[in-house]
């Protein structure tokens, strides 16, 4: 039960991390140099919370040697997902941008229980369990499609007019592959928690990674920095906490695959998401504007929740 409660939580303070990121964006003007700021206080977060948790930042070097290369590779791997959805936005509007990457991490968190990658927990892949996951897509396709997507026209009007059928194809199929590899990174930081004997420490290493990742990119493309005295005494207070949000994030992560397994981890932090984004859209909160639930928004909740329960329960 706690397991479930600290996935709903992390979950829903995901979309929260975006909204706060959104507003950091805007007053900063660029994309890179926000999600830098983010990780960066993040990882200050992170430090602090090891020290006073294990009174050392240190851990044995052996293990570079000892544990597979790919356990240190989390932090990358989040930078790609980050980056990823900023690039399809564009290409593919907000509905797509939601959906491939929830495809790519329901199907890559089953596979990875199955099978027992990265030191997963193994967790057989049943009928029930793919009902299940079905369940999930469905309920999220009603929660973030169903409504917009006759608006939109099957979400080609914030798309790109010059961008192809074939092109499109392309950035779907790097919509789930985002998707995958922010449930390969959920499995690797469970994995690295363990290791570490602590989800504070494996949280830590992969946003410091993540840091170092997004530091290189920020160098290569060389963003300006946009933010003015005037806009700094207009932003809010709250605008620098994504960071400590995505942090909360990855911790709790590292928490749960060792618990549940990194399947069921993803689901449930996908319902906690959804939870948040309706809760934000609800109330108007952190600057966004504000949209009514709608009855398409609910049924698709509760199918999820369905879906949860048939992974969690057989």
């Amino acid at each position: 039960m706690l397991a479930i409660v600290v996935g709903l939580v992390i979950g829903i303070g995901l979309p929260m991390q975006t909204s706060i990121n959104s507003r950091l964006r805007r007053a900063i003007g660029s994309p890179y140099l926000a999600s830098l700021i983010s990780f960066a206080i993040g990882t200050l977060f992170l430090l602090v919370m090891t020290w006073f948790m294990r009174h050392s930042l240190l851990f044995n070097w052996s293990l570079f040697t000892s544990q597979p290369w790919w356990l240190w590779i989390g932090g990358i791997l989040g930078v790609v997902y980050l980056t990823g959805n900023i690039l399809l936005f564009p290409k593919l509007g907000s509905v797509q941008t939601v959906i491939m990457p929830v495809l790519g991490q329901i199907l890559a968190g089953l596979l990875i229980d199955n099978f027992g990658w990265f030191s997963s927990p193994q967790k057989p892949l049943s009928l029930t369990r793919i009902l299940g996951a079905v369940l999930v897509l469905l309920g999220v396709l009603g929660v973030v499609a169903l409504d917009g997507w006759l608006e939109q026209r099957h979400d080609r009007l914030d798309v790109e007019p010059q961008t192809n059928s074939a092109e499109l194809w392309l950035w779907r199929a790097f919509g789930v592959l985002a998707g995958m590899l922010s449930a390969v990174q959920t499995a690797i930081n469970g994995h690295l928690g363990q290791v570490l004997h602590s989800a504070v420490a494996a949280a830590l290493v992969s946003f410091l990674v993540g840091t170092l990742g997004l530091v290189l990119v920020v160098l290569a493309l060389r963003p300006k920095w946009q933010l003015t005295a005037q806009k700094r005494a207009t932003a809010p207070w709250w605008m620098w906490l994504g960071g400590i949000v995505g942090a909360l994030f990855v911790l709790g992560n590292a928490f749960l695959v060792p618990q549940i397994g990194t399947g069921l981890a993803v689901v449930i932090v996908l319902v906690g998401l959804m939870i948040g984004s309706l809760l934000i859209d609800q109330f108007g909160w952190l600057e966004s504007q504000r949209n009514p639930l709608t009855l398409a928004q609910l049924l698709g909740l509760v199918v999820m929740i369905a879906g949860v329960a048939l992974i969690r329960l057989f």
